[in-house]
């Protein structure tokens, strides 16, 4: 199956998300006329200007500084249609969007949110970074583990919420690369207190080249998509 890809550079989030909807709804409409495409749909990848944003069954308590002060900081604020609570967006962080129809590519929701987690676990692997799931928190996580293989010291490097209708899914995957992580300090990302995050840079010691990491995560999701 074909799938289209588009690298956006830098946008902005009101921008692309409205791109993104577009791309959205004339694939869901695909599918309402029983048409299909030559293709299964598009992933974007782009790098947003600093933006928080809040999935539809988020807490906004989780915002722990005022409007005034966000603003001050030259960063916005979205209250979105996307599962997952609140979130970073950012300078030196690579954000996939995939608009993709996954009943065409033969998989379930459930099925599709693991391949993402998978591309970005192969991606960071080549980093020397071994990422792993977490039960019950979507996402790519890194931790510490004693000798008897006990974990402790959770970090997120990979954030994943996803909408999907009629098998369309939008929004998408959100991994750390140079990310500047104080950004994080001002939300309990994704709805954790006693939870940290990090970046690939950060378990390297110091910045990668940004867009190898992302041909390389874009490759992965299409070789797990089985994606021309």
């Amino acid at each position: 199956m074909k799938v289209g890809y588009k690298d956006l550079g830098t946008m902005p989030y009101n921008e692309c998300w409205q791109l993104q909807q577009s791309l959205f709804d004339a694939r869901l409409q695909l599918r309402r006329e029983g048409v299909e495409a030559d293709d299964c749909g598009t992933i974007l990848t782009v790098e947003h200007k600093p933006v928080y944003t809040l999935g539809k069954s988020g807490n906004q308590n989780n915002m722990l500084i005022s409007e005034a002060y966000l603003q001050s900081l030259g960063a916005e604020f979205f209250h979105i249609d996307r599962g997952g609570d609140i979130t970073f967006h950012g300078p030196g962080q690579i954000v996939c969007y995939p608009i993709l129809d996954i009943q065409r590519l033969g998989i379930g929701l459930r099925r599709y949110i693991e391949i993402l987690e998978q591309a970005v676990i192969d991606t960071i692997a080549l980093y020397g970074i071994k990422g792993e799931r977490l039960e019950g928190a979507t996402g790519v996580w890194l931790c510490n583990r004693t000798a008897e293989g006990e974990c402790f010291g959770w970090r997120k490097i990979c954030a994943i919420g996803v909408k999907a209708s009629h098998s369309v899914t939008m929004h998408g995957l959100a991994l750390n690369v140079n990310t500047d992580l104080k950004w994080f300090t001002m939300i309990n990302p994704c709805g954790f207190t006693d939870k940290g995050v990090t970046s690939i840079s950060k378990e390297c010691g110091g910045d990668v080249d940004f867009d190898t990491v992302k041909q390389q995560l874009v490759a992965n999701l299409k070789r797990l998509l089985k994606a021309e």
